[in-house]
């Protein structure tokens, strides 16, 4: 029987290892030189170093399989990974004490409708290597430094479905890290509250952060991860920032330095601690010395209703949340059609609207008869995802439809619904408890709608008593009163009320409604609709399900915030009403937060829908304005500015990575049907310059990269992309080859940064001329200067404009 990691971070403080790639490098591992194939060709190295770790009092030994998949190793993978988990099982077993955790790394693709790698093709390959590495004998699955949420979800399901122990015949326990910048944001935009509610929701057994920034850098974050976690939290930075000597990638905090502020960081509440990169046997051994006796601050339950999308959390407190309603085929004939007719676009512009409305999360329901409603969700969820960063409601009674959307969902989202049947309780827990979600409970049951907010009550208290046999919390439970329309039953409202009332006052829970119900039947329903909308929320609604492109209720909401203290200083009731519009990014967001929204006036014309990401739109767009202007025109005076303003959007924080690929893939379509006009034309379109792309040898990381190319080919300039794990004499070679002026490279790993250098000193000596900018997660500014860079692009607006300096100056 394998050791319980569960039951002994409970009893007292555990102590992950250090760095990997910089004693491999120490030990004599070269650029370019794939780490984990010592696993099986220098095992005694690996044993050396975990023993080392061990001894220095470290608990969690971390398998060398950070890039072990099949991406990179074919058909080698099982025994690289078995190879890597019996090494540190072997120093484990010696020393008499330790967990052995399957390290599982990014694939280093972006996952689509981003990059080319889909989402079931990246929990396969998960799946494979922490099916290898249960067998071989792992004690859990740490899934670390991790950029992007779709992929964290992807490993966090693959450890789940195939990480299953032998001896138990269960699931190995899960520990999920991820990387922050110092904003606190990941690369494709997420914060910690939304990458808290996915983890959550997804039910691993500890979260955090390691690796990208030294123990100073984050002590912020921990707080804000502190503040909202009910997990344990588990952190291990770098040793402060990294810098090149001789060749050798070295970090500016020694080992004592490195353990007074870990002290700090276990006293805040973090319950595992350890290291990343540059640390050593010694960093850790200082920390277990000052850390060890410290008391363990177990998180408490937070209790907080929370759902997320990719970049947002949405909390359900006082202030009420606006659930756009529509994105569903109810009494709308024209949204019936687009579902028959496939019409994408169409729903992708209905949900753009309501976000520009005001709406704080988009119910999404595609049910028709006559088609397959289970694809058309999965699709609609991905391709709404793909241009709104608005956390979505599922709204569907067919499971299969449920389950697929859940699955391919980034985030934690709203599930409508279940209700007081066991049958159907049944279906929709289970779903519910794997993927993570925020469900609506209706009211009703078996017997029917109760007449009466005493019976609804009791319907409400069966549901909640039935989710926990599930491990579902109240918390992740909002009961939906049940709003009937007012024509035909004259209590109905009164009753409702009631339930609302009693939902926030005896159950202490959450609420949702449907409250355009109330006025089915009678004329000018938007009167009854909003004076309807104040009294419920009065009576302590949370969750209104409406149509934020209703002035009469978007009013009645602005009102009632300004009047209950829910709208400090009558802000966002001025900057809406006063005439001058909420500035970039400004929408004030239940819970807090903002929206990542484009620019003021976003969806409109040809800038608009490349701000929006909205690519058949772009496409009609330019096609009506090349009746109007010429091709060239449109570049210069519409495309270009467009995508500036994204741009500028993205420095800034409120558009996020995947609403600025989208744009560009918006900005190429539309650039596409230019292309035809000018070829008919004869009109040429000159490239501004040629740029060399690669992710440097050893390195197969390619996000990056692959983000700059599609960047600067939107701005005209000639990219060639030379691919990943590029030799540095293939890249001079290119460069000679066709005299370019400026090499960008990528490198994630500290072991390949060396691969980065030696890159650039060939550069110098055959290719003086060609500047170099340099990007990637382990690099610094310092750190790129010490290599001989021309310039660090932390970003990929950074490489737009760094290449504008170098070719067009």
């Amino acid at each position: 029987m394998r050791n319980d990691i569960l039951k002994e971070m409970k009893a007292r403080r555990l102590f992950c290892d250090g760095g990997m790639g910089s004693l491999l490098q120490e030990r004599g591992l070269k650029a370019g030189e794939l780490p984990e194939r010592w696993n099986i060709e220098r095992p005694q190295v690996l044993q050396d170093i975990h023993r080392a770790y061990l001894e220095a009092g470290a608990d969690i030994m971390t398998t060398n399989t950070f890039g072990a998949n099949r991406l990179k190793y074919g058909d080698e993978l099982e025994a690289i990974v078995e190879a890597g988990v019996k090494n540190a099982r072997a120093a484990v077993d010696e020393a008499g004490h330790g967990f052995v955790a399957l390290d599982m790394g990014p694939t280093g693709k972006l996952l689509k409708p981003l990059g080319d790698l889909d989402f079931e093709a990246a929990v396969e390959l998960y799946k494979e290597t922490a099916a290898a590495g249960a067998r071989a004998g792992a004690d859990l699955i740490l899934i670390e430094t991790m950029s992007d949420s779709y992929e964290l979800k992807a490993a966090v399901l693959a450890a789940r479905e195939a990480g299953i122990c032998p001896d138990t015949g269960k699931p190995l326990p899960v520990f999920a890290t991820v990387i922050y910048d110092e904003k606190g944001k990941l690369l494709t935009g997420g914060t910690v509250e939304s990458t808290v509610a996915l983890l959550e929701g997804l039910k691993v057994d500890a979260l955090g952060i390691n690796c990208g920034l030294g123990p100073v850098q984050m002590k912020p974050i921990l707080e804000e991860l502190l503040r909202v976690s009910s997990l344990p939290v588990l952190v291990n930075p770098n040793a402060g920032l990294p810098r090149s000597e001789g060749g050798k990638t070295v970090y500016d905090i020694n080992a004592a330095q490195f353990a007074e502020v870990m002290e700090e960081i276990a006293a805040m509440g973090a319950v595992i601690v350890g290291g990343c990169c540059g640390t050593t046997p010694e960093h850790i051994r200082e920390t277990v010395k000052r850390c060890a006796s410290l008391p363990v601050k177990w998180p408490e339950p937070k209790h907080r209703t929370v759902i997320s999308s990719y970049s947002q959390a949405v909390v359900f407190e006082r202030r009420p949340v606006i659930i756009g309603e529509r994105i569903n085929p109810t009494g709308k004939s024209k949204f019936k059609q687009a579902l028959r007719d496939h019409n994408m676009e169409y729903i992708l512009r209905e949900g753009v609207n309501q976000q520009d409305n005001g709406a704080h999360v988009l119910d999404v329901n595609v049910g028709l008869p006559e088609i397959d409603e289970a694809a058309m969700m999965e699709e609609a969820v991905r391709e709404l995802q793909s241009v709104i960063d608005l956390p979505l409601q599922i709204d569907t009674s067919n499971p299969e439809a449920m389950e697929r959307a859940l699955r391919v969902y980034n985030g934690k989202p709203l599930i409508n619904s279940v209700n007081g049947k066991e049958e159907v309780m049944e279906q929709v827990f289970p779903l519910a408890a794997k993927y993570g979600g925020v469900i609506v409970g209706l009211c009703l049951d078996e017997n029917g709608i109760p007449e009466t907010a005493e019976g609804r009550i009791q319907v409400g208290k069966k549901i909640i008593r039935r989710a926990a046999e599930y491990g579902i919390g109240p918390e992740d439970i909002i009961l939906d009163g049940l709003c009937m329309t007012v024509s035909s039953d004259s209590k109905g409202a009164l009753v409702t009320l009631e339930t609302l009332r009693r939902i926030r006052d005896e159950l202490g829970g959450k609420s949702i409604l449907g409250v355009s119900n109330i006025s089915f039947g009678l004329p000018q329903r938007e009167i009854i609709n909003g004076a309807f909308f104040t009294m419920a929320m009065e009576c302590g609604l949370n969750g209104a399900i409406i149509n934020p492109n209703s002035e009469a209720m978007m009013r009645a909401y602005y009102s009632f915030n300004a009047l209950m203290d829910l709208d400090p200083q009558c802000s966002e009731y001025i900057s809406i009403y006063s005439g001058q519009a909420a500035g970039l990014g400004q929408t004030i967001r239940p819970g807090g937060g903002q929206t990542g929204a484009p620019a003021q006036g976003a969806g409109t014309g040809l800038g608009g829908a490349i701000e929006r990401g909205l690519r058949e739109q772009a496409a009609e767009a330019v096609s009506a304005l090349l009746k109007e202007k010429d091709a060239l025109g449109i570049i210069n005076d519409e495309m270009i500015p467009a995508l500036d303003r994204v741009g500028k959007g993205f420095e800034k924080g409120t558009v996020f990575l995947p609403q600025l690929l989208m744009s560009a893939e918006a900005a190429k379509a539309a650039f596409e049907v230019i292309k035809s006009a000018m070829e008919g034309s004869g009109q040429v379109q000159e490239k501004k310059g040629t740029i060399i792309l690669a992710t440097v040898k050893g390195d197969i990381h390619d996000i990056g990269k692959n983000i700059v190319k599609v960047l600067l080919e939107n701005y005209s300039y000639e990219v060639i992309d030379l691919g990943k794990d590029v030799p540095p004499e293939r890249v001079v070679e290119e460069t000679v080859a066709r005299k370019a002026p400026l090499v960008g490279l990528s490198a994630l790993m500290t072991t390949t940064v060396p691969s980065m250098e030696e890159t650039i000193r060939q550069l110098r000596l055959s290719a003086p001329w060609a500047k170099v900018m340099v990007g990637g997660a382990v690099l610094t500014e310092e750190y790129a200067r010490t290599i001989g860079a021309d310039a660090y692009c932390r970003d990929a607006m950074a490489s737009v404009h760094y290449a504008g300096i170098v070719i067009e100056a």
